[in-house]
């Protein structure tokens, strides 16, 4: 195989190996190139950002009803705010808030024991009427709905910006970025991380970070460390430019059929929603059969979109645990083998939060947030901590 120039710099050790060159491997190379944590090198199989941080639009929020995954979207709201200083990137972050749309008085009833939570921990959501919901989104039907759950500060952003602003904050502070590498292998003795190897030759290490999103399972695999995160394939779609455009509206969900939209910035929609249909795997091919599930949702919650044009979509990969939420932490039994990975669709907006606390969960400093409960150990032990605002 031809070296290129990239992989022929490879260096012959480093501090830390970070294995996904996503949005969270970014945020955390830059978090521990900041904080002066020694030789940070992030290698990724691909090029930066290819993966599920390739998508067009991520959304950021705090709406959530795990206490942990509140205190890690507040905390990211508040760090995409400040992105433009620090790292110092323009991520075209639009806060135009998050709507959930409620069809019965049982599913308004678990959101608003959900807000209650969020606003002892500082979030400004609140459950709102059919007209008030109506009057942020004017494409909804709001006879279809009981109440809505809306927080202003919500909203959405360019992940691939994100990846790249990351990244070259990182690079300035010195760490090492190298794509078109995959780690094949993770050397350890004695329960302990010694190295990782790559077509393009090994890197002495004492540890391994692994952010690998969909391919997670397998680089754990190879330290003898199991991640319980399957790939599924999501997708999305434009509209192309409207006429006329349609108004700014918040990122609009129905819980019960996942679908969603909001504006794209160009005029016109993106529309999404998980086809229940689909079947876990690595396929990452554009392909249009989930429109007919989304086409019916949307004729019960936003009838004006259910025949909208489509003139081409996005697909990636969702990287799924059995609970919907992340695992974050490091390994029983493999020293200095930590891994942040398996957010289930939330991975994007809980990047800041994530790059930190793995930064101080290398350094052995507390965390702002504690994220103990998200542990893969969770699942050996029976502890799953179910997420219901999952899309």
């Amino acid at each position: 195989m031809a070296l290129t120039a990239a992989a022929a710099a490879l260096p012959e050790a480093a501090d830390v190996v970070i294995v996904g060159g996503g949005v969270i491997g970014a945020s955390i190379a830059f978090h521990l190139a900041e904080a002066g944590a020694g030789k940070v090198l992030l290698l990724e199989r691909d090029r930066p950002g290819s993966g599920s941080s390739g998508k067009p639009i991520g959304g950021v929020r705090a709406q959530f009803s795990d206490p942990v995954n509140i205190r890690l979207g507040r905390r990211s709201l508040e760090a995409w705010r400040d992105f433009a200083r620090r790292p110092g990137a323009d991520i075209g972050l639009e806060s135009a808030g998050y709507l959930f749309l409620h069809g019965d008085a049982e599913q308004a009833a678990v959101f608003e024991r959900s807000i209650a939570v969020q606003r002892e921990l500082g979030v400004p959501s609140r459950l709102v009427t059919p007209r008030e919901a109506y009057g942020l989104c004017p494409l909804i039907d709001p006879g279809g709905i009981v109440a809505g759950a809306y927080s202003p500060g919500d909203g959405w952003a360019l992940p691939a910006a994100a990846v790249a602003g990351y990244l070259g904050a990182a690079r300035r502070y010195g760490a090492t970025v190298r794509g078109d590498c995959p780690v094949t292998a993770v050397d350890t003795t004695d329960g302990t991380v010694r190295a990782v190897r790559t077509p393009h030759g090994a890197v002495r290490t004492r540890t391994v970070i692994c952010c690998a999103g969909a391919w997670s399972a397998a680089v754990g695999a190879m330290a003898g460390v199991s991640l319980p995160v399957t790939p599924l394939r999501r997708q999305v779609a434009f509209t192309g430019p409207l006429w006329p455009a349609p108004p700014r509206i918040p990122f609009t969900l129905d819980p019960d059929s996942t679908f969603y939209f909001h504006n794209d910035g160009a005029g016109g929609l993106l529309l999404g929603m998980s086809d229940p249909r689909q079947e876990p795997g690595f396929g990452r091919e554009f392909t249009r059969e989930w429109l007919e599930p989304f086409r019916a949702a949307a004729r019960r919650r936003a009838p004006a979109l259910s025949e909208l044009p489509v003139t081409g979509g996005w697909a990636g990969l969702y990287e799924m645990t059995p609970d919907h939420n992340a695992l974050i932490g490091e390994a029983d039994g493999i020293s200095r083998f930590l891994y942040a990975t398996g957010f289930s669709g939330h991975g994007f907006l809980q990047a800041p939060a994530v790059g930190e606390t793995v930064r101080d969960l290398y350094l052995g400093t507390t965390p702002a947030v504690d994220v103990a409960p998200l542990t893969a150990a969770r699942f050996a032990g029976h502890r799953s901590r179910p997420e219901t605002h999952v899309i």
